[in-house]
């Protein structure tokens, strides 16, 4: 009754996460140039923004682990109030980075990630691992993904609130500062569902505890190093996505916004499949098989001729990235000593989230030459992470083996 107790909220609080990360995101660059930034200046912000976020992520590692995960998700939401608030009152440089650094900015991992992503991660992770049993943790993850996605769709649409507002007589920067509000008011709800979460005590969680079948600091160096080659493929792929779009076909935000709007919807319930497909394959080799089926459709992406093809193959893309990731998640929480989790969570990502800030600026550069390099080079790179991935983890054993391990 206890598990279903803590899932309940915490899958309110993702829903909520993701729902504000989802239309910020979209409103935060634009309101940035309606008020005169220019792109160099708004990129800065977006870079400087991001190194808050490692440094939050870092923070949350060490602080959950100690203090509770309860405790880091509450202090992340008020932190949250204070970044919505910060982008209402003032587009000043040196509060629109701290803004964006504390209310979560872009930290949402993209189309189809159900806000997998940033701080509050390395809390999350652990808490919804110990509110079940090992053989319903590859499903548990797989349902918070699954809401996360469907409360992104929701806040995208939001996103079109400021336009709506302008049509009916309002300024832009008022339109804006009605979000900006609405998302340090959601905030504070953030913070109110995370109180009733019931935390088991350390010492009990260690006594009841097996044996971890890797060595922590082995798992996390695995870790870190696989994480770090994805990292550098993001980087190509996700910041020059939309570029790539609209230099190879020639479309615009209205086609480039439906096609993420039907990656997220598309990408739900894959997340709800994961745990079946885990029992049959095991966690590694489901991750495993998924990403490289997804890498495919992303090579496809080179060869298609119109938007729209392309587009499906990307689709298809998140899809099987969809339907290993809950089994990922999983296997990490199942094979970490639980007094390690948030650590593990969050000094394993922080190698993704360094190299990510890498790529962009060198796939963007090549682009002059090569069109296709954002394809090419995220590919490249993600085949690598999938192979160091398999040869990783492929004999550590699972944590409750029925598949969600």
């Amino acid at each position: 009754m206890e598990s279903n107790h803590n899932l309940r909220w915490i899958y309110i609080g993702r829903a909520l996460r993701s729902f504000i990360t989802a239309f910020l995101t979209v409103i935060f660059p634009l309101y940035l140039a309606k008020v005169g930034y220019s792109a160099s200046r708004l990129g800065l912000v977006l870079a400087l923004s991001g190194a808050i976020t490692v440094v939050l992520v870092a923070a949350v590692g060490l602080f959950a682990d100690f203090y509770g995960r309860r405790r880091a998700i509450i202090g992340l939401a008020v932190l949250s109030v204070l970044g919505g608030l910060a982008m209402g009152f003032s587009h000043a440089f040196f509060w629109a980075v701290l803004a964006s650094g504390l209310g979560g900015v872009g930290r949402g991992g993209g189309a189809g990630s159900g806000g997998s992503w940033g701080p509050v991660f390395p809390a999350e992770q652990p808490l919804v691992a110990e509110s079940v049993d090992p053989a319903g943790r590859t499903l548990a993850f797989g349902r918070i993904s699954f809401i996360g996605v469907l409360a992104g769709a929701a806040g995208s649409l939001v996103a079109g609130l400021p336009d709506w507002l302008h049509r009916n007589g309002w300024t832009w920067v008022r339109g804006y500062h009605v979000l900006f509000f609405a998302a340090a008011l959601l905030s504070v709800g953030m913070a109110l569902v995370s109180l009733p979460i019931r935390e088991r005590r350390r010492q009990e969680a260690e006594d009841n505890e097996a044996p971890p079948p890797i060595p922590v600091r082995t798992l996390m160096g695995r870790l870190g190093f696989t994480n770090a080659l994805n990292g550098l493929g993001f980087g190509f792929l996700g910041p020059l996505l939309t570029y790539w779009f609209y230099r190879r076909f020639g479309v615009g935000p209205a086609e480039i916004g439906l096609l993420y709007t039907l990656i997220n919807l598309a990408a739900a319930f894959p997340y709800l499949w994961s745990s079946m497909l885990a029992k049959r394959l095991g966690a590694v080799k489901t991750v495993t098989v998924t990403r490289g089926v997804g890498l495919i459709m992303m090579l496809m992406m080179v060869f298609m001729p119109t938007f729209w093809l392309a587009g499906t193959f990307y689709l298809l893309r998140m899809v099987f990235n969809s339907l290993g990731m809950p089994a990922r998640q999983s296997f990490v929480m199942g094979v970490s000593e639980s007094r390690y989790r948030s650590r593990v969570a969050a000094f394993s990502s922080l190698p993704s989230q360094i190299t990510s800030m890498i790529t962009p600026a060198v796939g963007g550069a090549l682009m002059e030459t090569v069109l296709d390099t954002p394809i090419y080079g995220a590919v490249f790179f993600m085949t690598l992470n999938l192979v160091t991935y398999w040869w990783s983890f492929r004999n550590v054993p699972e944590s409750g083996r029925s598949g969600n391990g």
